[in-house]
């Protein structure tokens, strides 16, 4: 039974607030105190979130017919892949406090472009309202 849309696009929305809230919070926690990113929960709970995420994600886009929206859910999908490698580098592989502060910032506007992607259901995002 495919579950009814607008309940799948609200754990849709509310996985990715929660997803792009805990990245900030790991964000400053890399900052401030980068012990507090070793606890067991903080590498398992974004997991669970992202797939929970994922796979809301790909159920709307078998709802709503992928090969008919392929174009900004193609924007969305790159986008993903960026935020993702900035969001490593951001609290994991970058070698300097100044490139994890730059990936920081570029992954949470990559995250608000992803988010005005989806809105605008364009892949100009919110420079399709300009």
């Amino acid at each position: 039974m495919v579950p009814e849309y607008a309940a799948l696009k609200a754990v849709h929305v509310g996985a990715a607030a929660l997803s792009i809230t805990l990245f900030v919070v790991r964000g400053a926690w890399m900052l401030a105190a980068p012990e507090r990113l070793g606890a067991r929960w903080v590498r398992i709970v974004p997991h669970v979130i992202d797939t929970v995420l994922l796979v809301s994600a790909l159920s709307l886009a078998w709802q709503i017919g992928f090969a008919a929206n392929i174009g900004w859910l193609g924007a969305k999908i790159g986008a993903l892949v960026v935020y993702i490698v900035l969001g490593t580098i951001a609290l994991k592989r970058g070698p300097t406090r100044g490139i994890r502060i730059t990936a920081f910032v570029a992954a949470v506007a990559t995250f608000c472009y992803i988010v005005s992607v989806a809105v605008t259901k364009s892949p100009l995002g919110i420079f399709a309202l300009l």
